[in-house]
């Protein structure tokens, strides 16, 4: 057997701790103090597992939910609430990162109050095991517990979480000492300890009982298939520290420099997951030599292999790796070995996104010209490189933000972000994730004072907050936005924040601000004579003015974005300009008036031959010759109308049948 297939076997494999999960299954039977009382439980059942990084605490909370997996049906949910260097996530995160294992829409900029409640609701009467996974405190783990018994929810911690009540922490020691042998029969075999069986147990008392330490202890023995059991328990005696970090330091000067520095390297990749081309980008080493090299990291038991070419650093080997990056590799090297990861993430997303493009367009060619390994076969390749290293990109991308020295390559790493996340996934699905990404991009501006990129920052961020209903909060930002286009003296965001500011103001029913707003921008338009933004003003100015019952004004902005759509060329918009025309026409009594512009309008929508907006036409022809007591006339333009329908239906289903063939 191979080394990767050792460490693979080792991977699936649970040793010892059955009372431990005796202890845990009989607590889920234990009668809660509610049910003392004669109150039916509120909430879910909180089960907590507490230990030391590397003590095994999470690979005991999946076993349980693996034997729970008939009971609870509905399905087992992870989530960490710890990264791997000891901060804590933010709830609103684990929340997000949970709403997308159930599959549940979230509204894009959300606060965390609104997501938990989300992560409540959508595990209400589902009989699920919900993991919270290295849990800082109860206040961080509470608000994601479900207000219903059907779930069970595992927490994971280094000691108690006070303040969640009817919680009884199962503490976790070492292994004892025939399970912790097991675990490092499964990395030496058998024979090494069968000869010695006494250095086998001196070598795990060394190691504390403690799997981490007891893993590494087998891979450092496994790479070295001449070296005794004794000789290893010898040397991790003559080191101080505790277990953890003596066979830590021992694997780690075991290595050759270049490997031990490619291992302190991963340290620094966003939540300690990398693959071959974060190694290499981290490492300066070809993207083959780096594969190679997380392989064999992961046979030595100091990463953790997944299914999509990505490797995990445990989280509990992650701080003893970031004191050693400190202590022996220069800050100049760190920073650039930084640089080189971000600016490979974003060749990879440049990538992703140019497969998406037409054969022989220009981002194709600029694909072509890539290195092999940097280029994705097709669509559905980058695409899946997408989806699974989504979690990792956003958290580059807030790395990248935090850095503060780094700011040009986290601009350019956000915005390709962007833009494979449209062209992959549309702007609407992936607004949750944009509505993030834009806040980061303001968060830059406004350290380095770059009014152009906050203004657009502004924009985009007000522009999700108006489609999600949050329209005073959109408002703000559409004025910030106008504060900063004006600073960085520019015509778009300007023109842009003014007619948007009337736009949330018309949402919110005030006409006359709405009004006024449109105002300003219409004149800046004509200003800078922008002839399309004009007509399209215009036709906003007479909406507001219709709805606040100036229809004197209302008609005149009409025909004046008539005349604009005509000047353009743009028939099918001075068809409806004109029928809005109509329609202020009739609101304001002149039925005789609104029936003439209204035929005039039907035939400027024949002339662009567009038949949808022909027969819309006609139906309102039709209404308004009833109003004038025509029913013959309306008869005829309703017949009128449905053959026109009839015909686009037909002409679409014979289109659709040449597609198929």
């Amino acid at each position: 057997m191979t080394d990767q297939a050792v460490a693979a076997a080792v991977g699936r494999r649970f040793f010892g701790r059955q009372r431990e999960l005796k202890a845990l299954h009989a607590d889920i039977e234990r009668t809660g103090l509610d049910t003392l009382t004669g109150r039916k439980a509120p909430r879910a059942r909180v089960l907590l597992v507490a230990g030391k990084p590397g003590s095994g605490r999470t690979a005991l909370a999946e076993e349980l939910a693996d034997g729970l997996a008939d009971r609870y049906p509905g399905g087992v949910f992870r989530a960490r609430l710890t990264e791997p260097g000891g901060d804590p996530v933010p709830t609103a995160r684990v929340a997000q990162e949970l709403l997308a294992a159930l599959g549940v829409a979230e509204p894009p900029g959300a606060g965390e109050d609104e997501l938990t409640e989300l992560v409540r609701h959508a595990l209400a009467g589902r009989r699920a095991v919900l993991i919270l996974d290295d849990a800082v405190d109860a206040e961080q783990a509470d608000p994601l517990i479900p207000d219903d018994p059907a779930t069970l929810v595992v927490g994971v911690s280094r000691g108690p979480l006070t303040g969640i009540p009817d919680v009884r922490p199962c503490t976790l020691g070492g292994l004892d000492p025939k399970s912790a042998i097991e675990l490092l029969t499964a990395f030496t075999g058998s024979v090494r300890i069968t000869v010695d069986p006494q250095a086998a147990e001196t070598l795990v008392e060394e190691c504390g009982g403690m799997p981490g330490a007891v893993v590494l202890a087998g891979g450092w023995l496994a790479a070295r298939p001449k070296a005794s059991v004794a000789d290893l328990a010898k040397q991790l005696r003559g080191l101080s520290g505790d277990p953890l970090t003596r066979t830590f330091l021992l694997a780690h000067e075991a290595l050759p420099a270049t490997a031990a520095r490619i291992l302190r390297f991963l340290s620094l990749a966003p939540l300690g997951r990398a693959d071959a081309h974060t190694a290499s980008a981290l490492a300066g080493c070809s993207v083959s030599a780096a594969d190679t090299t997380l392989a064999d990291f992961a046979a030595l038991g100091l990463v953790f292999a997944g299914d999509d070419g990505q490797y995990e650093v445990p989280g509990h080997l992650v701080p003893l790796l970031r004191a050693q990056l400190e202590e022996r590799d220069r800050p100049a090297e760190v920073q650039l070995a930084r640089a080189r990861m971000l600016e490979r993430t974003v060749r990879l997303l440049q990538s992703c996104r140019a497969v998406t493009e037409p054969e022989g367009s220009p981002a194709r060619r600029k694909l072509a010209g890539l290195p092999r390994a940097l280029r994705f076969p097709n669509r559905a390749a980058g695409a899946d490189w997408l989806r699974s290293r989504q979690p990792v990109l956003l958290a580059s991308a807030r790395l990248a933000v935090a850095d503060g020295e780094l700011d040009t390559l986290a601009r350019r790493l956000i915005a390709s972000f962007v833009r494979a996340l449209a062209a992959h996934r549309g702007a609407e699905a992936a607004a949750p994730e944009l509505y993030g990404l834009h806040q980061l991009v303001l968060d830059v501006a406004e350290r380095r004072g770059l009014h152009r990129e906050r203004a657009a920052a502004l924009l985009n961020l007000a522009d999700l907050d108006a489609r999600t209903g949050r329209t005073k909060d959109a408002l703000l930002r559409y004025r910030l936005a106008l504060d900063a286009g004006r600073a960085a003296n520019d015509p778009y965001a300007t023109g842009r924040a003014m007619e948007s500011v009337g736009g949330s103001y018309q949402e919110l029913g005030d006409w006359q601000r709405a009004g006024d707003w449109y105002g300003r921008a219409l004149a800046q338009r004509l200003a800078r004579d922008e002839r399309a933004d004009q007509a399209r003003l215009y036709g906003r100015l007479g909406a507001v003015q219709t709805y606040a019952g100036r229809y004197g004004e209302a008609l005149r902005n009409w025909r004046a974005a008539a005349a604009g759509y005509r000047r353009l060329a743009d028939l099918p918009g001075h068809a409806r300009a004109l029928s809005e025309a109509a329609r202020v026409q009739e609101y304001a009594g002149r039925p005789e008036e609104s029936l003439r512009t209204c035929e005039e309008a039907v035939e400027w929508a024949r002339r662009a031959q567009d038949t949808r907006l022909q027969a819309a036409l006609q139906l309102r022809l039709a209404d308004t010759l009833d109003r004038l007591g025509d029913p013959a006339a309306a008869g005829l333009h309703r017949a009128a109308a449905e053959r026109l329908l009839e015909t686009r239906a037909t002409a679409c289903e014979i289109r659709s049948g040449f597609e198929k063939d």
